[in-house]
């Protein structure tokens, strides 16, 4: 991988970084320990990579959500998950002014299963604006974007210090 050209490597990091469950959160490993990438550059090609798929979510996944609607178990999964979120922010004023809130930690939480497509996924049963949904998930993938690499980059001294001590 270390023959790779750099432009590539690039490439692959961001690649990573836009697949559902992994995100940046394993592109940055990924681009520091496979690609030998710089802590700025991993983070940077991942976290690109990370929010390119935010925009469409949040907008364009109604239609699919409708497309699988015609069908009867997908629709009652779909209706129910819609109606409970909706129901409740609708009702309670403080909930409405906490989305944002919410959205962004859940985002920024570096677990498997949170994260910006689940985020996008949760903005769209919400029926968030791309407005309001967008800028608390990209701030969420900074923050864990940040975290992910302070844990790299202290994985990676310990990493140097067991070998140098070897």
């Amino acid at each position: 991988m270390a023959s790779l050209p750099l432009f590539i490597k690039y490439i692959l990091t961001g690649l990573v970084g836009i697949l559902p469950i992994i995100e940046l959160r394993g592109a940055i490993p990924v681009g520091v320990f496979t690609f030998h990438l710089s802590y700025l550059e991993s983070f940077i090609c991942s976290f690109i990579g990370n929010i390119i798929p935010v925009y469409f979510i949040v907008k364009y996944i109604r239609p699919l959500f409708d497309f699988f609607g015609r069908w009867k178990i997908f629709k009652v999964i779909i209706d129910w998950a819609t109606e409970k979120a909706t129901k409740h922010i609708q009702e309670n004023e403080k909930l409405q002014n906490a989305v944002s809130v919410g959205l962004f930690l859940f985002v920024a939480i570096p677990l498997p299963g949170t994260g910006a497509w689940v985020g996008s996924l949760i903005a769209n049963f919400l029926d968030l604006p791309p407005k309001k949904a967008i800028p608390p998930i990209i701030i969420g993938v900074l923050t864990a974007g940040i975290i992910v690499l302070s844990i790299t980059a202290a994985a990676n001294g310990g990493i140097q210090y067991l070998l140098q001590r070897s």
